[in-house]
């Protein structure tokens, strides 16, 4: 084999390689070892966008904006202008605005100690709906924290948990892991005994309290089936603005990934007839 070959293949040996890792280098950024959620998101289902867009305006644009996208866009989703308006609307607004919030960041900086972010892009950003599902659906009560509220996706998060009366309060429960020299050691379910350990075993043994799983110590309006549609709807119309293209994209891609095949045999067979007389 010469030279040229061996270039030629190491080159195409190594961007295989790099787009087999692609994907789990994403994952790696996201910094949480927490394991998504399937949330089940299909975006040809437009009732599920609509549902995801009401809950949207009702529960999260008394912070949080969208200011990327206009009203407007649902129109694709089945709704009518007349619809957008009567239904997801509130002030004296037109369709054609960007879906912005009425809290000004001066005040979202004094309440949340930062400016509160905007989710047109969210499951972009993120990964996908699976983290957004996850995510809606990891909130627990924490004294310790500010607003009262933690996450288990987002641990130490800086803001409430908005759908507490659709859900629920939920309480975590912990497991408590041992590590020597970052090396998990022992795991306990009981934090005194954990601790009498870890004091037995000196102190380069460290304790780390972790969420195990959480549990409803106060019943929502919703069942639980009922909040996770709630969930799914939510992370439906987040991915859907994020990339409103996104369906017609894919549907594309298969025609150009046919394009290529087709356009890469006849491109190799008339390489191969060309060069015949010089190999």
């Amino acid at each position: 084999m010469n030279q040229k070959k061996l270039l030629n293949r190491l080159f195409a040996y190594t961007a295989a390689i790099l787009c087999y890792l692609m994907p789990a280098i994403g994952y790696t950024a996201g910094g949480s070892n927490v394991p998504l959620l399937n949330a089940q998101v299909n975006l040809d289902n437009q009732a599920a966008i609509q549902h995801g867009a009401k809950y949207f305006v009702n529960y999260c644009m008394g912070c949080h904006a969208a200011e990327y996208i206009r009203y407007q866009l649902l129109e694709n989703t089945g709704l009518t202008s007349q619809q957008i308006k009567d239904n997801l609307i509130f002030d004296n607004g037109k369709v054609s605005d960007l879906m912005k919030t009425a809290l000004p960041q001066q005040d979202a900086v004094t309440w949340f100690s930062g400016p509160v972010p905007d989710l047109t892009l969210t499951a972009r950003i993120r990964g996908g709906a699976d983290w957004i599902y996850t995510y809606l659906k990891g909130f627990y009560t924490d004294p310790g924290r500010p607003l009262g509220a933690n996450n288990t996706l987002y641990p130490n998060v800086g803001m409430p948990n908005v759908l507490w009366s659709l859900e629920g309060i939920k309480s975590p429960v912990y497991r408590y892991q041992v590590k020597h020299q970052g090396v998990l050691e022992r795991e306990f379910t009981d934090e005194a005994t954990a601790v009498a350990y870890v004091e037995q075993q000196g102190s380069e043994y460290k304790l780390e309290k972790v969420v195990d799983h959480l549990v409803v110590t106060q019943p929502g309006s919703l069942s639980e089936a009922e909040f996770d549609q709630v969930a799914r709807d939510i992370s439906a119309f987040l991915d859907y603005i994020a990339e409103p293209m996104k369906q017609e994209r894919q549907q594309l891609g298969w025609w150009v990934l046919l394009f290529l095949s087709v356009f890469s045999t006849l491109a190799y067979f008339m390489k191969k007839a060309w060069w015949e007389d010089i190999h």
